[in-house]
């Protein structure tokens, strides 16, 4: 036990064992999403290739509008994580029943934009006119998940706030299972179930999303707190979303510009870049599982008022994570000559990714701090500086970099080394907010004023 550092009652030591408690399951919620993509993936490319890109483009489009609503999961922990710390776990759910309101409203204009934009926006990223058709059939039914989506991360988001990661993962699990019988059978007409090709694999996601999101609502419900909106929690939540969109819209400036750079200096460039990319995608997301359990804590230690502990589980977490990265890069610098070839045969493209290799393994323990130090500061609510630091590290260390690259002509090292050079500058922005102790400001009602000023 530690002592309050407001001079309130001992908080319990946090154990390597209750990190990893929450952390091992978010991992699964994070990693069950992408591995049933792949299935999907796998089902519909039987069907040949104008199917596949059709779903390519159309799953972009749905990825890119949900990767910028991710507020309603982390916002929602740290805010509920604070009531949960000062216990006061009513407050801590009914923080997600708003959160599910809110999830619910912009769903409902995501799925009407959707279908009014799909069109447009198909044939843009398409560009040829067959493959945006097969991405509209595909979108305009998957679509109608979008508001389930939203109420599933809000449900994780509570979830976490209160520190049951547990749930949620069994949640998705099952909706994904549904998803996964479907998909087969809807794609290809097994069992006597009606071939619907492409659209089949979108009617098995919703399928799927409707079981997820019914066990996140039903869960809600059995919890006995009041349901009706309350105009004023949401408001707190959207301006807290603001900063956190904001944030998130800076990270896919600075991928979606290496990208584009990347397809300037060829295809063996593109295919290399993507290679390396996709590796980098599965170590972040296991990186962000640890960032999950670090919010949660942390803001519960913050709403109970203990300061000293949540300093200390801080930098705790820290340790972890750069840890748990080096080791990943050090497997990853033992597996350079066998790894790559997993993924392509192609002696070009094996160059290409030979170049980006070295950055992607020398930048992983530091990945590991910044990761960690997000999820921290997450948990306290200190999205607005997030946000402002990774705008500033994008602005002044990535894109710079990134169009010398290409005016240079200096390939994947010049890509990659502005890649390296925004996760440093924001290392250091992280590192340093943590070290001032700016950040650890206690009390339930920190972030969450506007609900006791609306009688909670």
């Amino acid at each position: 036990m530690t002592a309050n550092s407001e001079g309130g009652t001992p908080a319990p030591e946090i154990t390597g064992r209750r990190i990893l408690g929450l952390a091992v399951p978010a991992l699964g919620v994070l990693a069950a999403e992408p591995l049933y993509l792949l299935f999907d993936i796998a089902v519909v490319g039987r069907l040949g290739a104008l199917p596949l890109a059709g779903l390519a483009i159309g799953g972009l489009i749905l990825a890119q509008v949900s990767t910028q609503l991710t507020f309603l999961s982390y916002g929602t922990t740290s805010r509920s994580a604070r009531f949960h710390g000062a216990d006061r776990h009513d407050d801590a759910v009914e923080e997600g029943a708003q959160a599910t309101w809110l999830a619910l409203a912009v769903g409902l204009v995501v799925l009407v934009a959707g279908q009014l934009l799909a069109v447009p926006v198909a044939r843009l990223l398409g560009g040829d006119s067959d493959i945006a058709a097969e991405a509209v059939s595909w979108l305009r039914v998957a679509l109608f998940g979008a508001p389930l989506i939203l109420v599933g991360m809000a449900g994780n988001g509570w979830m976490r706030g209160v520190q049951d990661t547990v749930r949620p993962l069994r949640y998705v699990i099952a909706g994904l299972a549904l998803s996964a019988v479907l998909c087969p059978m809807l794609v290809h007409g097994l069992l006597g179930a009606p071939r619907w090709e492409l659209v089949g694999s979108a009617v098995a996601n919703v399928a799927g999303q409707c079981v997820s999101a019914a066990l996140f609502l039903l869960a809600l419900i059995r919890e006995g707190v009041p349901l009706r909106p309350r105009l004023e929690i949401i408001g707190a939540q959207l301006r807290l979303g603001r900063d956190l969109i904001a944030r998130s819209l800076a990270f896919q400036a600075c991928f979606l510009s290496a990208a584009a750079v990347a397809s300037r200096f060829g295809a063996a460039a593109v295919a290399g870049h993507q290679v390396v990319l996709q590796l980098w995608n599965f170590v972040t997301l296991t990186l962000d599982s640890l960032a999950i359990a670090a919010q949660a804590l942390v803001g519960a230690a913050l709403g109970a008022a203990d300061r000293r502990g949540a300093t200390r589980l801080a930098w705790r977490v820290t340790a972890w994570s750069a840890v748990f990265a080096a080791v990943l890069a050090l497997v990853f610098l033992a597996g350079r000559s066998v790894i790559p070839g997993l993924f392509t045969g192609d002696t070009e493209v094996l160059d290409q990714v030979g170049v980006a290799w070295w950055f992607f393994v020398a930048v992983m323990p530091v990945a590991g701090v910044v990761f960690a130090l997000d999820g921290v500061l997450l948990g306290a609510g200190d999205a607005a500086f997030l946000r402002t630091a990774t705008l500033a590290s994008a602005l002044l260390g990535f894109l710079p970099l990134i169009w010398l690259s290409l005016a240079n002509d200096w390939g994947l090292a010049g890509i990659w080394t502005g890649l390296t050079v925004f996760i440093v500058f924001r290392m250091i922005a992280v590192v340093a907010r943590t070290l001032s102790g700016r950040w650890a400001v206690t009390g339930a009602d920190r972030q969450v004023r506007a609900h006791d000023e609306s009688g909670g």
